[in-house]
This record gives C-alpha cells, sequence and structure tokens, in this order.
C-alpha cells in the first residue's frame, strides 16, 4: 500500500451560516464538522493531512491540537480551490503515492469511499481519480462527460453545460485521489482566466486527460456523501441524517 497524503480544505467563513466562526468548526451533533472529515481519513489509513486554513485559522489550528499526523497550511489570500492546494506544494513535493483532496464541509465523508479510491490508485496508479455519484436532480452540480466508451473527458459546470450535457446524471462531488507528482506538475497549468479571478481544482483533471493521463471517474460514493453544509437549512438536513445513521 502506497504512503496517503490527505489535503482538507477548510479555509473558509460561514457566511451563509449566521456565523462568526470558520464553517468547518460549525457543529453538528455536538461536533466541529471538520473532525468527522479528518476522523474519516485517518479510518482511511492516511499518513498524513494537510489542513489548509485562512478565515480564523487559529481557532481551527486550537480545534484540532489533540489530532496526530495534521499539518496545517495557510491560505492567505483566498483565491480557489486549486489554489488551496497550491499553498500545499512544499508538502506535496517529493511526495511518492496518492493525495486525496476533500473539503472539510463534508462530515459524511465514508471511510470505505475513501478505500475504494485509494484501492484503485493502487492497483493502477492512474493520475486521477475522481469519487462521483449519481443524482437524480442534478442541478447545479458540475456534470462528468464522457466519452463513446465511457471513458472520462471532464467536468463540466452547469452554467457552461449545453441542453443535453444537463441531462447528464453522474456529477463532481470535490472528492479526488491524484497521483502526487501528476498533481504538483498539473497545478503549473491551473489558469485563472475567469471573473473571479481564481484557481480551480476542478481544471486539474481535465487538464490531465489532455495531456494522455489516465484518468478515472468512480460514482462510489453513497447518497449521503453528497450533504455538505453551506446554509443552516443544509446544516438541518445533514445532522438529521447523521443521527438516523447513529453518530449521534
Amino acid at each position: 500500500m502506497s504512503n496517503r497524503l490527505a489535503i482538507v480544505l477548510a479555509a473558509g467563513k460561514g457566511t451563509r451560516m449566521e456565523s462568526d466562526l470558520p464553517k468547518v468548526l460549525v457543529e453538528v451533533c455536538g461536533r466541529p464538522m471538520i473532525r468527522y472529515v479528518v476522523e474519516a481519513l485517518a479510518t482511511a489509513a492516511v499518513d498524513a493531512i494537510c489542513v489548509v486554513v485562512g478565515y480564523r485559522g487559529d481557532e481551527v489550528r486550537r480545534e484540532l491540537a489533540d489530532l496526530d499526523h495534521l499539518v496545517f497550511v495557510d491560505q492567505v489570500p483566498q483565491l480557489g480551490t486549486g489554489h488551496a492546494v497550491m499553498v500545499c506544494r512544499e508538502h506535496l513535493t517529493g511526495w511518492e503515492g496518492p493525495v486525496a483532496v476533500l473539503t472539510g464541509d463534508s462530515p459524511l465523508v465514508q471511510p470505505d469511499s475513501l478505500a475504494t479510491l485509494f484501492g484503485l490508485y493502487d492497483q493502477q496508479r492512474p493520475a486521477c481519480i475522481l469519487g462521483t455519484q449519481h443524482r437524480d436532480d442534478p442541478t447545479g452540480l458540475g456534470r462528468i462527460v464522457r466519452d463513446t466508451d465511457g471513458a472520462f473527458v471532464g467536468i463540466v459546470e452547469e452554467q457552461d453545460a449545453d441542453d443535453e450535457q444537463r441531462t447528464i446524471t453522474e456529477v463532481n462531488m470535490s472528492t479526488y485521489v491524484f497521483d502526487a507528482a501528476e498533481l504538483v506538475r498539473c497545478l503549473e497549468s491551473i489558469e485563472n482566466d475567469n471573473r473571479q479571478g481564481e484557481y480551480y481544482l476542478t481544471d486539474a483533471p481535465g487538464i490531465l486527460r489532455k495531456e494522455g493521463k489516465d484518468v478515472r471517474a468512480l460514482p462510489v460514493l453513497k447518497p449521503c456523501e453528497v450533504l455538505s453544509i453551506n446554509t443552516l437549512e443544509q446544516l438541518g438536513v445533514v445532522e438529521a441524517e447523521m443521527k438516523r445513521m447513529g453518530y449521534c
């Protein structure tokens, strides 16, 4: 089994949560949501975790100070998900093996889903694997585009999708496993030529695919894993599901 590294994106402010806390410190079932993410990674036998912090990052550090194998990386200013990975370049460079990238606001990430993604990497060593899911209602989410043979082609965001692409039910859930060396190299090709002036990690799989690299999209994520938290309403939905699943 390869050495496993993970990057958890945790720099944001919970603006729509009506809280001054960093979003990942908002509690679900009595615990900050990021703790569930970090513990799922530990259960999936991740060797080291980079937590990318920004807004009130010292509070995130204090909350996770009791956990082993964590390093904290500051993202200031915050220029998108791709930039969040770029600030981890020091820890990525020279790493041999897989790197998982996921968000700190998805407390229902499942260790067995992560283990499946890591297992495929160990067996076949692709440049990138996306954890995806088929959804009855994919509205608002990036669609996974495949060619006629079923191979991954790219991610198309809803606002950029044509009518046919909007009928695709397989969606990107911001859960990735990259080969570390391929990720470091690919970061140099991500550009910020968009209205926000930000660098998006969603560009990385398509860049690798255009270079002829092996990129897979694996629809292994469970329904609960699509439940990220951006609003108080979503917080209520996630907490109800966690109660149903026995988290609290």
